[in-house]
C-alpha cells in the first residue's frame, strides 16, 4: 500500500463461530467517528442484553493510530486483543469489529478463548468486503468569474472531486483529491490570476 491509500470495509458483516457450546457472533462494521463507534455499542449491548459478554475492537483512520480493545468482562487480553489482532493482520481501518458471547456453560480457559474470539472475528472480516481508499484532502479557494475558463481547465485535467462550487461576483470552488496529487493540484491553481485559497487567509 502506499502512504496515501487504507484499506477499510464496505459495509456490514457478520459470523458466528461455535466452541464448545458457547456461540461467538461476531460483526465487522465501517465506522469513521467515535460517535459511531458508541450508538453502534450501545445498541449491540441493548439488541444482545441477554449475552455474557459485547467484547470489541475498533480503529480509525487513515494513520491507524487511533484504536481501542475492550475485554468487556473477559479475563484481560483474551477477547479485545485477539479481535484487534484480526483488524491489524488484515490492515484495516475505519473498522469496529463486535463479537458477542453467549456462554454455553463449559469454560474455555485463557487460550481457549484467545482462539474462540480471534476466530469469530476472523470469520466476520472475510465475510466483508475489503476495499483500498485514497487519503484525500480539500482545497477551498476563490477567484474572480473571468478567470473561470483558466481553473475549469485545471480541474479536467487533474480530475480532482468537486465538492462545492458557486458563481457570483467571487467565485469559489472546494475540491477533493488524493493528497499526493494536491501539491501539483495547489501549484497550477495558484498561477491563475486572482485565486486565492481560502486557508490562507486563517
Amino acid at each position: 500500500m502506499s502512504e496515501d491509500t487504507y484499506k477499510t470495509i464496505t459495509d456490514r458483516s457478520e459470523a458466528i463461530y461455535t466452541e464448545k457450546r458457547s456461540k461467538f457472533i461476531a460483526i465487522a462494521l465501517p465506522v469513521r467517528t467515535h460517535e459511531e463507534i458508541k450508538t453502534h455499542l450501545d445498541a449491540f449491548q441493548k439488541q444482545y442484553y441477554d449475552a455474557r459478554h459485547v467484547c470489541y475492537a475498533y480503529m480509525l483512520g487513515a494513520d491507524r493510530k487511533d484504536f481501542r480493545a475492550n475485554d468487556n468482562g473477559e479475563p484481560s487480553g483474551t477477547a479485545g486483543k485477539p479481535i484487534l489482532g484480526q483488524i491489524l493482520s488484515h490492515e484495516l481501518t475505519d473498522i469496529l469489529v463486535v463479537v458477542v458471547r453467549y456462554f454455553g456453560g463449559i469454560k474455555l480457559g485463557t487460550s481457549g478463548l484467545i482462539v474462540a474470539y480471534k476466530a469469530a472475528a476472523a470469520e466476520a472480516v472475510t465475510a466483508a468486503t475489503i476495499i483500498e481508499k485514497t487519503v484525500d484532502v480539500d482545497v477551498t479557494f476563490l477567484f474572480e468569474y473571468p478567470f473561470m475558463n483558466s481553473v475549469m481547465r485545471i480541474v479536467k485535467e487533474e480530475e480532482p472531486e468537486i465538492i462545492t462550487q458557486s458563481y457570483d461576483m467571487d467565485c469559489s470552488m472546494t475540491l477533493r483529491i488524493r493528497s499526493s496529487l494536491m501539491p501539483r493540484l495547489r501549484a497550477r491553481l495558484e498561477k491563475v490570476e486572482t485565486l486565492r485559497f481560502e486557508d490562507a487567509e486563517e
